[in-house]
């Protein structure tokens, strides 16, 4: 009893010597209780029928009826196979692209340079996606667009309208991911890699090892628990992608391959306002998160004793 009154002593003194910490804490837990967690009961839908003005929580069971449904519906599995065609391209491209941009800033040495090439880097992620959009709508124009301007003037090419056009949808895509993430996902790389012990690269340096030779055997390695977090959470997030992104960029001419899963519930469940179904297949896009989670994860630690748990 005296021990446990000990350690009850000990948490309130410690509660109370760092209460400002937990103050701030309030806020974030606030946030994903509220907008993350609360959200959770809505799932029930996906189990019920919903009809408008006859309580959120649907009226009668259904079961799995609208995962039936959705499993021999053909626009699902378009939606499905966009969604994970566009998403590995993605993680294959732009997954290592920041961390070779990190180690690459790293090896600079002109001190103002670096800041400089960094802050450009990380300032398009504060940029909102629909200015983002309207940017390139400007600039893949038809009519007044830089691009079509200059393939008229010097190679004499008909006009492209590059964002209706089906074969360009996921390189549009990618390069805008390009460009808006490899900045600011670098900061995460560059924080490891300042972490890292300079009594390493001295050593490696009095063994001979060159500065190529001491990005392999020194740098990478020591960052790699940091690129196996990142790359579960990542592969955690394969079948969301950028909803606004593709949204936006969406027309009827590219909607073979732009209908992604995320489309599809927003068009199905606020456009039509069939939200049970919507919830299925938004359901089933949540289980498979998990499970590609909970997978990786695993594989992590079998290979590298690495995980997000």
């Amino acid at each position: 009893m005296e021990i446990d009154c000990t350690k009850e002593k000990v948490i309130v003194l410690y509660l109370k010597r760092y209460w400002q910490l937990y103050a701030m804490l309030l806020l974030p837990l606030c946030y994903f209780l509220l907008f993350k967690y609360v959200p959770m009961f809505g799932n029930v839908l996906a189990f019920r029928r919903y009809r408008p003005g006859m309580g959120p929580f649907g009226t009668e069971w259904v079961g799995l009826s609208y995962f039936k449904r959705f499993w021999s519906d053909p626009a699902f599995w378009r939606a499905f196979r966009n969604t994970l065609i566009l998403s590995v391209i993605n993680l294959v491209i732009n997954f290592p692209i920041p961390i070779i941009f990190a180690i690459l800033l790293n090896e600079v040495r002109i001190i103002p340079f670096k800041r400089m090439v960094q802050t450009v880097s990380y300032m398009p992620r504060f940029i909102s996606t629909v200015v983002v959009i309207a940017i390139l709508g400007e600039l893949l124009s038809p009519s007044t667009g830089i691009f079509n301007i200059l393939r008229q003037q010097l190679l004499g090419k008909a006009p492209i309208y590059f964002i209706n056009e089906e074969k360009y949808f996921r390189l549009i895509y990618i390069l805008i991911d390009t460009w808006q993430y490899t900045g600011w996902t670098a900061i995460i790389y560059l924080a490891a890699i300042t972490a890292i012990a300079p009594d390493l690269y001295e050593a490696a340096t009095i063994d001979g090892a060159s500065r190529t030779q001491q990005i392999f055997y020194v740098t990478i390695p020591s960052i790699m628990p940091t690129i196996m977090v990142m790359l579960i959470l990542n592969i955690g997030r394969l079948l969301s992608l950028g909803f606004e992104k593709v949204l936006l960029l969406y027309t009827p001419d590219n909607s073979m391959v732009s209908d992604i899963i995320d489309t599809l519930v927003y068009r199905t469940g606020l456009a039509n306002q069939n939200y049970s179904y919507a919830t299925a297949i938004g359901l089933f896009s949540g289980i498979i998160g998990i499970i590609l989670v909970t997978s990786s994860n695993a594989l992590s630690r079998r290979l590298t004793g690495e995980g997000v748990y």
